[in-house]
């Protein structure tokens, strides 16, 4: 069983940063691939950003590469989001997931889910 929390959200304008993390519970994250997600209300879930167990390559959505990058340290149990050059539509929950069968783009692919934390971005 893993947990996740995730924490780093909040209110920030058009053009600024955030930092997201998500601290893992237990002593196999180091085993288990990690991705972001994000969701506006009334809207399905999509894919941001995935990085496998051994930080190697990682997964961008289209709409946030080259702004996002997404990075892990194992000792921590910890898996961090940059999100520089934030635009409005980046507003949504951000969510992020474990999986034990690597960096999918899809929902289903994950095994384990956090409680997502708000990211709005102001015009």
């Amino acid at each position: 069983q893993v947990q996740l929390v995730e924490s780093g959200g909040g209110l920030v304008q058009a053009g600024g940063s955030l930092r997201l993390s998500c601290v893992a519970s237990g002593r196999t994250f180091s085993s288990y691939a990690m991705g972001w997600f994000r969701q506006d209300p009334g809207e399905e879930r999509e894919f941001v950003s995935a990085i496998p167990w051994n930080g190697g390559a990682t997964r961008y959505a289209d709409s946030v590469k080259g702004r996002f990058t997404i990075s892990r340290d194992n000792a921590k149990n910890t898996v961090y989001l940059q999100m520089n050059s934030l635009k409005p539509e980046d507003t949504a929950v951000y969510y992020c997931a474990a999986s034990s069968r690597g960096t999918s783009r899809y929902t289903t692919g994950y095994n384990y889910w956090g409680q997502g934390t708000q990211v709005t971005v102001s015009s």
